[in-house]
């Protein structure tokens, strides 16, 4: 929902209490004036009279058809509930009340809002709408439309809904073209800039249908770019609205380049990468270490026409491992949590299946200022002293490293280790199955996954844990499957990987809080329920500095990390990119990283590319 993410995660609750009396109401209104943006901690980097952003090409040419692909298959337009598989793009066809800076922590300009008007202790905020923002029907954007979003949203979308507003007391308009929302609370700093985020949907579009059901009727949109055609789960292509209304918004110059851009989808990675190398489509983002490292070299490369580059980001390193379901045996064991990760040889991977590309993922925020390091002190330390007693003595001792081995291979003295820990949990060998003495439970569990690719790294690991007397299976099923039960927590283990933001806030209570743990569809994936946990993030939700925040997240980080509920892999700390040689790019890449839909197809490369044979009328 805001810079960071990717990837359109799997968003999904329980609306927490609201006081009967809005805070706005308990004392003396607060004075706020009208800006054109806001920003979480400190001022916007752009003032008022910005013409584009720094990362854009303002003079960039429109034109060309871009071609992307995706390994899957979707069969839903309703990107907003948790049933069905949205196709990607849809972003491309939703305005919002404002945009998010791409080179700011957290940052939003205005978009369907001309100014956002908020007091110093954001107990409230006015959003007043550009009277020229339009639906595709030419409808006019209205309060109306902004209420019956929001509404809808909390009511009928996924459970992520429902917790980012959970703190909002009332919505009215005050006119057809401004909207006021007011919070039950002054602790939530980030939320004026959650508000921000909505999209606004068409109330006369939408009225009549059931919202909480998928569908593949293309509803009326407002953004950049308009459905043109689709087939279920095997493409769908997006065509630019050249009339658009914002198209001359600040935030809008530079972007929306090209005439068309399709997604096309493919079920196997390998075909899709080999689908690139006959040039099918343009552009890809590469994961796979083995497959950056030797399935692209050839003549292609070596003329100039496929380019391979990496590109450096300043955003939050990815999670990503082996999540465990601590709702169930045997992961409800924290002893059989933290013992089973020493079965997973990080070093023998990174050296035998990943070209020693990948770095080892420690916590929830690697490669940032947020992540927990070392020992807490100072700030984070007197945030953690009050919850001791209920934190691992460890926790303020050690600092928390996933286990290595001294060398790749070499993990026998880690099997020891774990050993050791569950014997001393009561866990001992019996007919070659490990068995808890007390219960009789066996440590047997399944490991469930939806990519073929990450069996390679499941296999070896089940054998690592076979010689711990665990008996693990690996199980791989289709998206639809996968997606179904991992919303209905019907998993032991999983592998998933998430994204964190740069500026963390409500989305902690949906990966983390107690009231998610057992609300089906909600991201707390492994069933996180603890009081620490509940406190640090209503910390995160309420700091009001970067500081404060940065104290808030290292301790969360910290609790997160002792808790074991995950089997750290790895991560890379650039984009790998691969793509035709046919594109324009920007002189400034924004700090978050590239994006394709800055760039623009260069008419002197295309035509270069086109009579060397490699691109077709596709």
């Amino acid at each position: 929902m805001r810079r960071g993410g990717p990837t359109r995660p799997i968003i999904r609750l329980l609306v927490l209490p609201l006081v009967a009396t809005a805070w706005s109401l308990a004392g003396p209104a607060a004075h706020a004036e009208p800006r054109h943006a806001i920003a979480m901690h400190g001022d916007p980097k752009y003032g008022p009279d910005f013409a584009h952003f720094d990362y854009v090409n303002p003079d960039a040419p429109k034109g060309g058809d871009l071609r992307l692909a995706w390994v899957g298959g979707f069969d839903s337009l309703n990107p907003y509930i948790i049933k069905g598989r949205p196709p990607l793009g849809l972003g491309l066809t939703i305005d919002t009340l404002m945009s998010a800076s791409a080179d700011e922590p957290f940052t939003y300009y205005g978009h369907v809002a001309e100014s956002i008007e908020t007091p110093e202790d954001r107990s409230w905020v006015i959003f007043r709408l550009n009277p020229k923002a339009r639906f595709h029907d030419d409808h006019p954007m209205t309060a109306e439309d902004v209420l019956f979003s929001f509404e809808t949203l909390r009511e009928d979308g996924a459970p992520l809904y429902k917790l980012y507003y959970a703190d909002v007391a009332t919505a009215e308009a005050l006119d057809d073209h401004t909207v006021k929302f007011v919070f039950s609370t002054n602790q939530n700093r980030e939320l004026p800039l959650i508000l921000g985020q909505l999209p606004v949907l068409p109330k006369h579009d939408w009225e009549g249908r059931d919202f909480t059901e998928t569908t593949l009727e293309p509803p009326v949109s407002s953004g950049p770019y308009r459905i043109a055609a689709l087939e279920a789960g095997r493409f769908i292509r997006y065509e630019r609205v050249k009339d658009y209304w914002g198209k001359d918004l600040p935030t809008q110059v530079g972007v929306s380049n090209y005439d068309t851009i399709q997604y096309d989808y493919y079920r196997d990675a390998t075909v899709a990468v080999e689908a690139l190398k006959a040039g099918e489509y343009d552009f890809r983002r590469e994961h796979i270490a083995k497959t950056w490292a030797t399935a692209y070299e050839g003549e292609h490369k070596d003329a100039g026409r496929l380019i391979q580059r990496t590109f450096e980001h300043d955003r939050v390193a990815p999670t990503q491992g082996f999540v465990m379901n601590m709702r169930r045996p045997p992961f409800d064991d924290p002893a059989v949590r933290e013992a089973v990760a020493y079965a997973f040889d990080f070093s023998w991977f990174n050296q035998n299946l990943f070209f020693g590309s990948y770095i080892r993922t420690r916590g929830n925020f690697d490669n940032s200022d947020l992540a927990a390091t070392g020992l807490p002190e100072g700030a984070e330390l007197a945030l953690l002293e009050p919850f001791r007693d209920q934190l691992p003595p460890r926790l303020f001792t050690e600092e928390y490293n996933p286990p290595d081995t001294e060398a790749p291979g070499e993990i026998r003295a880690n099997l020891r280790t774990a050993l050791g820990i569950l014997r001393d949990a009561g866990w001992a060998i019996q007919d070659g199955v490990m068995t808890h003495g007390e219960t009789g439970a066996r440590l047997e569990f399944e490991i469930l996954l939806r990519q073929p690719s990450v069996e390679r790294l499941a296999l070896p690991y089940v054998r690592n844990l076979e010689r711990l007397g665990a008996k693990a299976t690996v199980r791989i099923v289709d998206t639809a499957q996968f997606v179904n039960r991992v919303n209905t927590f019907d998993f032991e283990m999983i592998s998933a990987i998430w994204a964190q933001s740069d500026s963390p806030g409500n989305e902690q209570r949906d990966f983390w809080s107690s009231q998610t743990a057992t609300l089906e569809g909600s991201r707390n994936l492994a069933g996180v329920s603890s009081p620490v946990v509940d406190a640090l993030v209503e910390e995160i939700i309420r700091a009001d500095s970067r500081e404060d925040l940065a104290t808030a997240v290292r301790a969360l980080d910290r609790v997160l990390q002792w808790t074991f509920y995950l089997v750290p892999h790895y991560h890379e700390e650039d984009d790998r990119l691969i793509y035709w040689n046919r594109f324009g790019r920007p002189e400034v890449t924004a700090s978050s990283g590239p994006s394709i839909l800055r760039w623009w197809i260069d008419p002197e490369k295309d035509a270069a590319l086109r009579a060397a044979g490699v691109l077709t009328d596709r």
